[in-house]
């Protein structure tokens, strides 16, 4: 492994200019102060929101295995009195989720096959994820590790030098994957101590991060957070999760702004749900927003069909005509690449446009 002094610093860190700056008046820790903060019970969301709970068909609470969480800033961009709201629907419980529906599972994915050892899952050649955390800013309804066996994968200072010396072993491995729940909840230390680790193993050549902090609050990307992804040698990428335009405000743009400043590759992958952008004009404003921002539409997801979501679902047949409708009036680089996941293949598998 190389020695991490000798790691020489990609680009100059950024934090600042005429157009994207981070206050002082905002400290570095203000981010965790909001993700405390964030809504847990359904009737405070509701009133938040400007909504009656005799709108919804809410779920009992007692019955409620994926708890809700949404914080402030997120829910200071939906509009107010509308229950059909698209942001409001990604997150808000309802009874739908209890219901069994045949060929929904609790790991639609396989992950427990490829969960190597404790934090690491290895599903494709040349790359390996990380789950540094169970936690998330924000969940997601449809979310496929609703019911991840994440208290198996808290992994102690000692287990991730485990988890080193095994892409250490690997020099197949290429890239190595940030993801969780969020990996950006983990403290900038935490994320400065892995990643000089992972930049000092020399066959790694890129970091990619998954993540929904920078969305559901902007404030995370702070001057420390900056030092950390830029002050290495890994060409880094964040993969950001926007299903909505109504999801990007001015405070993600600014946030974002910072990060492609520090030479960091903006990405998007969304999921097609019903009810919330299974529409073309939808899509479409979405691909035209997250490029005004600085971010390239990157995947579509079909919906992995994990308990609880099937109410997202939206038919493969749809989503390829959606496609083909974005293709024939978008620039290629705006439309999004449709992919389904099947446990056990090489890689995602695209599906074509329908014409």
């Amino acid at each position: 492994m190389t020695k991490i002094s000798a790691i020489v610093p990609r680009t100059e860190l950024v934090l600042h200019s005429e157009h994207h700056s981070l206050s002082k008046e905002q400290p570095a820790r203000h981010w965790q102060a909001e993700l405390s903060h964030a809504v847990t019970d359904v009737s405070e969301l509701l009133r938040l929101t400007g909504n009656k709970a005799e709108e919804i068909s809410p779920i009992n609470p007692e019955a409620l295995d994926f708890p809700l969480r949404v914080p402030r800033p997120y829910i200071d961009r939906i509009i107010p009195g509308n229950i059909n709201d698209p942001l409001l629907q990604q997150v808000l419980p309802l009874s739908l989720e209890s219901k069994n529906v045949p060929g929904y599972s609790t790991d639609p994915l396989d992950e427990t096959a490829t969960n190597m050892q404790p934090g690491i899952i290895h599903k494709y050649t040349g790359r390996v994820l990380l789950i540094l955390t169970g936690a998330c800013a924000i969940n997601c309804r449809y979310c496929f590790r609703r019911h991840f066996a994440y208290s198996d994968n808290q992994n102690s200072k000692a287990q991730w030098l485990d988890a080193l010396k095994y892409i250490e072993a690997d020099p197949s491995i290429t890239e190595v994957i940030y993801s969780g729940g969020d990996p950006l909840l983990n403290s900038d230390k935490q994320l400065g101590f892995l990643t000089q680790a992972i930049a000092g193993i020399a066959h790694v050549k890129r970091l990619r991060i998954h993540t929904r902090l920078p969305v559901v609050i902007p404030r995370r990307i702070t001057p420390d957070l900056l030092k950390v992804l830029a002050g290495n040698r890994l060409k880094t990428a964040l993969v950001l999760h926007i299903n909505h335009p109504n999801e990007i405000d001015q405070q993600v743009i600014n946030a974002l702004g910072l990060l492609r400043q520090n030479d960091i590759t903006l990405l998007n992958q969304s999921v097609l749900l019903n009810g919330i952008n299974n529409r073309f004009e939808v899509l479409a404003r979405l691909s035209e927003s997250l490029y005004e921002a600085g971010i390239l539409p990157y995947y579509l997801h079909l919906l992995d069909k994990v308990k609880g979501a099937a109410h997202f679902d939206t038919s493969q047949l749809e989503a390829q005509k959606l496609v083909g409708q974005l293709t024939a009036i978008l620039p290629g680089y705006l439309v999004p690449k449709l992919v389904t996941e099947i446990p056990g293949q090489v890689a995602k598998t695209p599906l074509m446009p329908i014409f």
